[in-house]
């Protein structure tokens, strides 16, 4: 076998580590906690078929993939619940580092290469990385509108805190952000997520 190909066989089975990290979020219906890798291959589905509510014209494919490689890092720096304040402070650290060695796995140009659209996702700047983050905020939103806002019921989390994280979903989508304030709304309504 050739170098190139063992360096990429190599990352496929690392990357497989990623179905061991599991989220906060459950899934639907009061399932149990769902893992990074499924929230990805969700996120990847959803950008597919929702992407006509993109704000801007996106590239479809990029977005995917950032949905799919988003969280890889996860396998080294561990899932970062979304309203840990504490572990958000480290987050980034963990994450660089992560990154470097599992993303060093591949042939330099495919490291490059998805580093650069990582880079892209994180930087929160271009058309796919909004919407890519859209689909990141909104995924876990229907899991736990799914199971009555037990997630946040679980954490503490208040609807100000919710809604600090999901208006960002305003910069993808605000077509999808309607839909978001709309199950919000319900929610507080429900007492499952107080003010």
């Amino acid at each position: 076998m050739d170098e190139r190909l063992k360096q990429q066989l190599e990352f496929v089975l690392e990357i497989d580590k990623e179905k061991n990290i599991f989220r906060q979020t459950h899934l639907s219906g009061q399932g149990r906690n769902e893992n990074d890798a499924e929230h990805a291959w969700h996120m990847a589905i959803m950008a597919y078929l929702l992407r006509e509510y993109s704000n801007e014209p996106v590239d479809i494919g990029r977005v995917m993939l950032m949905c799919l490689i988003h969280d890889i890092v996860e396998i080294d720096a561990g899932d970062t619940y979304a309203y840990d304040a504490d572990g958000l402070k480290t987050q980034k650290a963990r994450e660089d580092a992560a990154k470097e060695r599992i993303f060093s796995l591949l042939p330099q140009d495919q490291k490059q290469e998805l580093v650069r659209i990582f880079d892209e996702f994180e930087a929160f700047q271009t058309p796919e990385a909004k919407f890519a983050r859209a689909m990141d905020n909104l995924q876990p939103l229907l899991l736990n509108d799914s199971n009555d806002g037990g997630d946040w019921k679980e954490h503490e989390v208040n609807a100000e805190k919710v809604y600090g994280r999901q208006r960002k979903t305003k910069r993808g989508s605000e077509k999808l952000f309607e839909v978001t304030d709309q199950i919000l709304k319900e929610n507080i309504a429900k007492g499952n997520l107080p003010e």
